[in-house]
């Protein structure tokens, strides 16, 4: 059995408006210390952003959430905070904010591999449900004979 790695992981919220502290999941940041990891993933539901608030600067958010992941991977598509290490970067992410972009507190775990952790926490916290019961499963329970 693989040993198993302490990380840290934050949900990346979308709150259009912020005055009224409804949001939408929108992208998981896992980062594996020991691995030198981190990763995000980013998935916008406009459907769901539009349900909160139907004037929506959809451009502006898809814009402030592509950040998120050229931030993690470092390097000069990160400008100055690509300079920084994996902790710094993720600790930088994560800080409290109160823009239309913000994230969850931090939750830390063990995994076998972040990757996998990163795949299942979008499947569990992002996605929506219905998006997994169409993948074969039902999508509301069989009606009754009448």
């Amino acid at each position: 059995m693989p040993a198993l790695a302490w990380y840290d992981y934050a949900i990346v919220r979308v709150v259009p408006r912020v005055e009224r502290g409804e949001f939408i999941n929108a992208g998981v940041i896992v980062s594996c210390a020991s691995a030198g990891y981190l990763q995000a993933r980013i998935e916008l539901d406009d459907t769901r952003l539009l349900a909160l608030d139907p004037s929506a600067d959809i451009a502006g958010i898809r814009a402030g959430l592509a950040a998120i992941p050229a931030i993690c991977a470092g390097g000069p598509a990160a400008g100055a905070l690509g300079t920084l290490s994996v902790r710094e970067r993720f600790h930088w992410l994560v800080a409290p904010r109160s823009t239309s972009i913000q994230t969850s507190p931090v939750h830390t775990g063990r995994c076998e591999s972040p990757e996998l952790q990163l795949e299942h926490l979008m499947q569990t916290m992002v996605r929506s449900p219905r998006s997994s019961a169409h993948q074969g499963g039902p999508t509301r329970p069989a009606a009754r004979p009448g």
